[in-house]
């Protein structure tokens, strides 16, 4: 690890103010884990990685341990070792005291990849794709809505005060530049943070409720890089929200009657010369991204369970709500699950649709990829594409319920080729033990309806 304790040593004289380094890891919910190494105690990190147990990877949204195939309490909870993922070291400028982060990953002791790491399970897709020729270029697309710190008397979110007027936030105004105005400043912190920490974001738009925004990322040709980098913004925009007074959410539909919060992920394939393989010249793509997208509608139904990893993210489907409801696909219809954007041809790729955005981006974009492949594999026909309203219908031979999307997952034929049948298992598992967990809670409507 020499390497990297000379970038430790190197950013460390850059920045003598830095007095913490976060050491962080993202788990199967997406959910931001690790340890804080004061500074000079940073150096060991690099020189020994960090022993942190495997069952890190398999806690549920609550933080519990389900023991989800033994791992965890049956087998004595051992640790493996995360160890920094290099150049990922930088500042955490809305830290209260000067603080840095690296990205781990995480190693069997021997030092081999583990599989519980969702970030080397997108490792494995990607290079199932790269020995065939097929080079992705992705960028992820995140939404999220800026809420009041104040929540309602039943726990509930209120839309935020807008910081201009002093008024609560109740106006719907999709790219909306006052909108835009009022949030600056967080915005510009949020851009700031994302420049600082390496993460490519370039645009953000107001989106389709008070207090909601979308921000794009670059594309990259890098699927890992970009899973970090849509996981590391996350990171900023909520540490920037809160430094502002806010809170940011990233849950897929917090709002029963507004729209949900999506996570669209764009992809192309290229050959080893950087030429854009779903371009041909003409407006609809070439035969291999209809292969490619013939292939996503074939695995969407088994990979729901990933692209909508709670019970809240169901809420999110529904008809004339731009969100995907069916298998669909068409040519700059955001009605559709598979949208083929309007663009100049060596920018042809597919945007999919489908993910809510509190699901974990790596395990989400593996899928994509799996799909993509999948389709390309076998010569998928998507069959024609759709015009006008894709979105009025929901098509029942996809789960649209949290429970029958873990059993299609359970089920699934061709995503565990790629992903592991060992590691879905564990996914499926755990997913389901927070299932029977979330459904054991008696709700206020039921003893509002039934008591």
């Amino acid at each position: 690890m020499k390497a990297g304790v000379e970038e430790l040593t190197s950013f460390l004289a850059d920045h003598p103010d830095v007095e913490y380094v976060d050491a962080i890891l993202f788990d199967l919910c997406g959910i931001v884990r690790g340890k804080r190494y004061p500074r000079q105690d940073a150096k060991g990190l690099y020189e020994n990685g960090m022993q942190i147990p495997f069952s890190v990877f398999l806690l549920d949204v609550t933080g519990d341990c389900p023991d989800a195939g033994g791992r965890g309490f049956s087998d004595g909870d051992p640790d493996g070792i995360a160890v920094p993922v290099p150049g990922t070291l930088k500042r955490v400028p809305w830290a209260r005291v000067p603080s840095a982060q690296v990205l781990l990953t995480m190693t069997e002791q021997d030092g081999s990849a583990s599989f519980l790491d969702p970030r080397v399970v997108l490792q494995g897709v990607e290079k199932r794709l790269r020995d065939d020729g097929l080079h992705p270029v992705t960028a992820l697309e995140l939404e999220f809505y800026l809420i009041d710190r104040q929540r309602m008397s039943d726990g509930g979110p209120q839309f935020p005060i807008a910081p201009d007027t002093g008024q609560r936030d109740k106006n719907t105004q999709v790219y909306g530049m006052w909108e835009i105005e009022s949030y600056a400043a967080v915005l510009r912190d949020i851009e700031y943070g994302c420049n600082v920490q390496g993460v490519p974001c370039y645009t953000a738009s107001s989106e389709y409720a008070p207090g909601q925004f979308e921000v794009n990322l670059r594309h990259v040709a890098d699927g890992v890089a970009a899973a970090d980098h849509a996981s590391l913004l996350k990171r900023v925009v909520m540490g920037v929200a809160e430094k502002h007074g806010f809170e940011a959410t990233f849950m897929s539909k917090p709002f029963t009657h507004m729209a949900g919060n999506g996570l669209h992920i764009h992809l192309s394939l290229c050959d080893e010369d950087g030429n854009n393989l779903f371009d041909d010249g003409s407006d609809t793509g070439s035969e291999m991204l209809r292969w490619a997208i013939g292939g996503m509608q074939a695995t969407m139904a088994e990979g729901m369970a990933l692209f909508s990893p709670n019970a809240n993210g169901y809420r999110r489907f529904a008809p004339n709500l731009y969100v995907p409801v069916g298998r669909t696909w068409g040519v700059n219809n955001r009605s559709v699950a598979f949208r083929v954007p309007a663009g100049a041809g060596p920018t042809r790729r597919v945007e999919h649709r489908v993910c809510g955005a509190d699901a974990n981006p790596y395990l989400a974009l593996a899928a994509v990829m799996v799909g993509a492949h999948h389709g390309i594999t076998n010569k998928i026909d998507p069959g024609p594409a759709n015009t006008g309203n894709a979105g009025e219908h929901l098509d029942p031979d996809v789960p649209w319920t949290w429970r029958s999307a873990l059993a299609r997952l359970e089920a699934a034929e061709v995503l565990p080729g790629y992903m592991g049948a060992e590691y879905l298992g564990l996914y499926h598992a755990t997913k389901t033990a927070e299932l029977e967990k979330f459904q054991s809670v008696i709700t206020p409507h039921e003893f509002a309806w039934y008591l």
